[in-house]
Protein backbone atom coordinates (compact mmCIF):
# COMPACT_ATOMS: atom_id res chain seq x y z
CA UNK A 1 0.00 0.00 0.00
CA UNK A 2 1.22 3.32 -0.87
CA UNK A 3 2.18 5.80 2.25
CA UNK A 4 -0.81 7.79 3.66
CA UNK A 5 1.17 10.89 2.59
CA UNK A 6 0.78 10.09 -1.08
CA UNK A 7 -2.79 9.10 -0.76
CA UNK A 8 -3.77 12.54 0.72
CA UNK A 9 -1.31 13.86 -1.96
CA UNK A 10 -3.52 12.53 -4.91
CA UNK A 11 -6.57 13.15 -3.24
CA UNK A 12 -5.74 16.78 -2.73
CA UNK A 13 -4.52 17.22 -6.06
CA UNK A 14 -7.06 15.23 -7.48
CA UNK A 15 -9.82 17.95 -5.88
CA UNK A 16 -8.13 20.59 -6.96
CA UNK A 17 -7.72 19.44 -10.72
CA UNK A 18 -11.80 18.36 -11.00
CA UNK A 19 -12.76 21.91 -8.73
CA UNK A 20 -12.05 24.16 -11.73
CA UNK A 21 -13.94 24.06 -15.22
CA UNK A 22 -12.71 21.33 -18.07
CA UNK A 23 -13.36 19.55 -20.77
CA UNK A 24 -15.19 16.79 -18.43
CA UNK A 25 -17.31 18.84 -17.13
CA UNK A 26 -18.53 20.28 -19.87
CA UNK A 27 -19.37 17.05 -21.68
CA UNK A 28 -21.55 16.13 -18.77
CA UNK A 29 -23.17 19.44 -18.60
CA UNK A 30 -23.66 19.10 -22.25
CA UNK A 31 -25.14 15.67 -21.85
CA UNK A 32 -27.29 17.01 -18.80
CA UNK A 33 -28.45 19.96 -20.58
CA UNK A 34 -28.86 18.95 -23.54
CA UNK A 35 -30.73 15.73 -22.73
CA UNK A 36 -31.93 14.80 -19.22
CA UNK A 37 -30.26 14.70 -15.68
CA UNK A 38 -30.22 10.85 -15.72
CA UNK A 39 -27.89 10.94 -18.86
CA UNK A 40 -25.18 13.86 -17.33
CA UNK A 41 -25.19 11.13 -14.55
CA UNK A 42 -24.47 8.29 -17.19
CA UNK A 43 -21.96 10.41 -18.68
CA UNK A 44 -20.05 11.05 -15.42
CA UNK A 45 -20.30 7.20 -15.00
CA UNK A 46 -18.82 6.46 -18.22
CA UNK A 47 -15.80 9.13 -17.56
CA UNK A 48 -15.51 7.47 -14.18
CA UNK A 49 -15.12 4.17 -15.60
CA UNK A 50 -12.85 5.62 -17.93
CA UNK A 51 -10.41 6.13 -15.40
CA UNK A 52 -10.71 3.34 -13.79
CA UNK A 53 -9.61 1.17 -16.77
CA UNK A 54 -6.44 3.64 -17.29
CA UNK A 55 -5.46 3.60 -13.39
CA UNK A 56 -5.84 -0.50 -14.02
CA UNK A 57 -3.75 -0.35 -17.44
CA UNK A 58 -0.90 2.43 -15.79
CA UNK A 59 -0.90 -0.09 -12.58
CA UNK A 60 0.08 -2.80 -14.89
CA UNK A 61 2.34 -1.57 -17.61
CA UNK A 62 4.58 0.56 -15.61
CA UNK A 63 4.84 -1.92 -12.80
CA UNK A 64 6.09 -3.95 -15.14
CA UNK A 65 8.78 -1.60 -16.48
CA UNK A 66 9.68 -0.44 -12.96
CA UNK A 67 10.13 -3.62 -11.73
CA UNK A 68 12.93 -4.19 -15.12
CA UNK A 69 14.66 -0.96 -14.37
CA UNK A 70 14.47 -0.09 -11.13
CA UNK A 71 15.92 3.34 -12.01
CA UNK A 72 13.02 4.64 -13.50
CA UNK A 73 11.03 5.43 -10.36
CA UNK A 74 13.63 8.34 -9.28
CA UNK A 75 13.69 9.43 -13.08
CA UNK A 76 9.78 9.86 -13.16
CA UNK A 77 9.83 11.30 -9.65
CA UNK A 78 11.58 14.25 -11.09
CA UNK A 79 9.81 13.92 -14.38
CA UNK A 80 6.35 13.80 -12.90
CA UNK A 81 7.17 16.61 -10.12
CA UNK A 82 8.07 18.86 -13.25
CA UNK A 83 4.76 17.77 -14.78
CA UNK A 84 3.23 18.93 -11.38
CA UNK A 85 4.27 22.11 -11.32
CA UNK A 86 3.90 22.51 -14.88
CA UNK A 87 0.30 21.85 -14.09
CA UNK A 88 0.09 24.53 -11.62
CA UNK A 89 1.96 27.37 -13.18
CA UNK A 90 -0.41 26.51 -16.31
CA UNK A 91 -3.02 26.98 -13.92
CA UNK A 92 -2.75 29.67 -12.62
CA UNK A 93 -1.04 31.57 -15.61
CA UNK A 94 -4.43 31.11 -17.31
CA UNK A 95 -6.76 31.92 -14.20
CA UNK A 96 -7.93 34.89 -15.35
CA UNK A 97 -8.46 34.48 -19.30
CA UNK A 98 -9.86 31.09 -18.20
CA UNK A 99 -12.32 32.69 -15.87
CA UNK A 100 -13.82 34.73 -18.32
CA UNK A 101 -14.77 32.57 -20.78
CA UNK A 102 -18.66 31.68 -20.71
CA UNK A 103 -19.49 28.39 -20.62
CA UNK A 104 -21.62 27.42 -23.67
CA UNK A 105 -24.08 24.28 -23.49
CA UNK A 106 -24.12 22.91 -27.07
CA UNK A 107 -26.76 20.30 -27.97
CA UNK A 108 -26.59 16.56 -28.34
CA UNK A 109 -28.19 13.96 -30.02
CA UNK A 110 -30.51 11.50 -28.00
CA UNK A 111 -28.83 8.28 -26.70
CA UNK A 112 -29.43 5.50 -24.50
CA UNK A 113 -27.93 5.76 -21.07
CA UNK A 114 -25.66 2.45 -22.24
CA UNK A 115 -24.42 4.51 -25.40
CA UNK A 116 -24.00 7.33 -22.99
CA UNK A 117 -21.74 5.50 -20.72
CA UNK A 118 -19.81 3.93 -23.63
CA UNK A 119 -19.06 6.90 -25.09
CA UNK A 120 -17.51 8.53 -21.27
CA UNK A 121 -15.29 5.56 -21.43
CA UNK A 122 -13.94 6.20 -24.75
CA UNK A 123 -13.33 10.20 -24.23
CA UNK A 124 -11.42 9.69 -21.16
CA UNK A 125 -9.42 6.88 -22.60
CA UNK A 126 -9.13 8.42 -26.06
CA UNK A 127 -8.31 11.67 -24.39
CA UNK A 128 -4.23 12.01 -24.74
CA UNK A 129 -3.35 14.42 -21.81
CA UNK A 130 -5.67 12.18 -19.24
CA UNK A 131 -3.58 9.18 -20.58
CA UNK A 132 -0.45 10.98 -20.16
CA UNK A 133 -1.48 12.50 -16.96
CA UNK A 134 -1.83 9.68 -15.36
CA UNK A 135 1.63 8.10 -16.52
CA UNK A 136 3.43 11.40 -15.28
CA UNK A 137 0.93 12.34 -12.13
CA UNK A 138 1.08 8.97 -10.33
CA UNK A 139 4.65 7.21 -10.21
CA UNK A 140 6.56 10.28 -8.39
CA UNK A 141 4.12 8.76 -5.56
CA UNK A 142 5.80 5.18 -5.45
CA UNK A 143 7.54 4.33 -2.56
CA UNK A 144 10.60 2.87 -3.67
CA UNK A 145 10.76 1.02 0.26
CA UNK A 146 14.68 1.86 0.69
CA UNK A 147 15.59 0.29 -3.17
CA UNK A 148 13.95 -2.77 -2.86
CA UNK A 149 10.72 -2.99 -5.17
CA UNK A 150 8.79 -5.37 -6.29
CA UNK A 151 6.49 -5.58 -9.29
CA UNK A 152 3.34 -6.41 -7.41
CA UNK A 153 4.22 -3.28 -4.42
CA UNK A 154 4.25 -1.04 -7.57
CA UNK A 155 1.25 -2.40 -8.88
CA UNK A 156 -1.09 -2.32 -5.89
CA UNK A 157 0.42 1.27 -5.21
CA UNK A 158 -0.30 2.47 -8.32
CA UNK A 159 -3.42 0.93 -9.14
CA UNK A 160 -4.71 2.30 -4.92
CA UNK A 161 -3.09 5.71 -6.38
CA UNK A 162 -4.53 5.69 -9.84
CA UNK A 163 -8.50 4.52 -8.71
CA UNK A 164 -8.09 7.51 -6.49
CA UNK A 165 -8.15 9.86 -9.52
CA UNK A 166 -11.52 9.27 -11.15
CA UNK A 167 -13.18 9.00 -7.63
CA UNK A 168 -12.23 12.33 -7.13
CA UNK A 169 -13.64 13.53 -10.02
CA UNK A 170 -17.01 11.98 -8.97
CA UNK A 171 -18.49 14.81 -6.58
CA UNK A 172 -18.13 17.80 -9.40
CA UNK A 173 -19.68 15.47 -11.94
CA UNK A 174 -22.46 14.72 -9.95
CA UNK A 175 -23.36 18.28 -8.96
CA UNK A 176 -23.00 19.46 -12.66
CA UNK A 177 -25.23 16.70 -13.80
CA UNK A 178 -27.73 17.33 -11.23
CA UNK A 179 -28.11 20.87 -10.99
CA UNK A 180 -27.60 21.29 -14.85
CA UNK A 181 -28.06 24.81 -16.85
CA UNK A 182 -28.20 26.29 -13.29
CA UNK A 183 -24.96 25.10 -13.09
CA UNK A 184 -23.98 26.79 -16.27
CA UNK A 185 -25.50 30.35 -14.71
CA UNK A 186 -23.91 30.20 -11.46
CA UNK A 187 -20.24 29.01 -13.17
CA UNK A 188 -20.34 31.72 -15.68
CA UNK A 189 -21.49 34.38 -12.65
CA UNK A 190 -18.90 33.67 -10.36
CA UNK A 191 -15.67 34.65 -12.57
CA UNK A 192 -13.93 35.88 -9.37
CA UNK A 193 -14.55 32.27 -7.37
CA UNK A 194 -13.63 30.83 -10.72
CA UNK A 195 -10.08 32.48 -10.69
CA UNK A 196 -9.50 32.32 -6.87
CA UNK A 197 -10.36 28.37 -7.77
CA UNK A 198 -7.64 28.15 -10.23
CA UNK A 199 -5.43 30.34 -8.60
CA UNK A 200 -5.56 27.97 -5.49
CA UNK A 201 -5.53 24.32 -7.46
CA UNK A 202 -2.15 25.90 -9.06
CA UNK A 203 -0.50 26.45 -5.49
CA UNK A 204 -1.42 23.05 -4.25
CA UNK A 205 -0.13 21.34 -7.39
CA UNK A 206 3.30 22.88 -7.39
CA UNK A 207 3.36 22.59 -3.04
CA UNK A 208 2.95 18.98 -3.60
CA UNK A 209 5.59 18.88 -6.40
CA UNK A 210 7.93 20.47 -3.95
CA UNK A 211 6.89 18.14 -0.84
CA UNK A 212 7.76 15.04 -3.02
CA UNK A 213 11.39 16.07 -2.73
CA UNK A 214 11.53 19.24 0.09
CA UNK A 215 9.23 17.02 2.89
CA UNK A 216 7.55 20.21 4.06
CA UNK A 217 4.58 18.93 5.58
CA UNK A 218 6.10 15.49 7.29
Amino acid sequence: MPPLEAILAVTLAGLALSATPGPSMLYVLSRSVGQSRAAGLASALGLGLGGMVLAVATALGLAAVFARFDWLVLGLRYVGSAYLVWLGVGMIRDARASAQLSLEVHSVSQSSFSSIIWQGVLVELLNPKTVLFFALFLPPFVDAGGGQITQTSVQLQLLTLGVLVPLTAIPSDIVVAVMGGTMTQVINRQQVAREGLAWAGGLILIAIALNLHFGFFG
